[in-house]
């Protein structure tokens, strides 16, 4: 009896032991997946201003990926979560990197179309000027035939109040809006000068 209930007591005793070790390390793994999600969560979260900006589809790409981390932890697989963890985070901590590198291309882009467009637009809405204003003279009747100078003038008007709008724009380090409204400008200037009948 004695001997039994021995074996009884060690075998109880060691399945206690080895339960014990069991939950143990799954508490470790659980903690581990956890601490890695917010890593990963807190990581997005610092790049997340820019990346939606600039490089959105690698931000949605990432979200996914975590979704599926945030399931597999539901599902208790921690071990999932801790294996693939480390590929998610590791791109999520390249988007900071990726944000700048788009954010530097657009602003490059925007200052070699700005350079551009200031080259060529005051120029083009001073001929333009210049063309309205002999059109409008009297004198000039036989050469604004087929023009609606009146109509002209206006657009002028337009031409030059947006050029000046495009111009503070630029002033006021807003370079985006800038290059759209510049851009604005000269399309509307090309038309103009064919309404002018002007080769510019």
């Amino acid at each position: 009896m004695c001997i039994m209930g021995c074996v009884r007591y060690r075998t109880g005793f060691a399945f206690a032991a080895l339960l014990a070790i069991v939950l143990a390390g799954c508490s470790n793994q659980k903690d581990s997946a956890q601490n890695l999600l917010w890593e990963i969560d807190a990581t997005i979260s610092a790049a997340e201003p820019e990346a939606v900006k600039y490089v959105p589809e690698q931000l949605a790409d990432i979200r996914a990926k975590v979704g599926d981390l945030r399931t597999a932890f539901d599902k208790k697989d921690y071990a999932g979560v801790i294996s693939l963890g480390p590929a998610v985070l590791s791109s999520a901590q390249s988007l900071a990197t990726a944000a700048a590198a788009r954010k530097d291309e657009i602003l490059k882009a925007q200052n070699d179309d700005w350079s551009s467009l200031a080259a060529a637009v005051p120029d083009e809405v001073t001929a333009l000027q210049n063309r309205v204003e002999l059109l409008d003279k009297k004198s000039a009747k036989k050469l604004a035939k087929g023009v609606d100078v009146e109509s002209a003038k206006d657009r002028m008007v337009e031409v030059t109040s947006l050029w000046s709008k495009a111009q503070a724009a630029y002033a006021a380090g807003n370079l985006k809006e800038a290059v759209a409204t510049a851009k604005d400008v000269k399309s509307r200037a090309d038309a103009l000068a064919v309404a002018l009948k002007m080769d510019l």
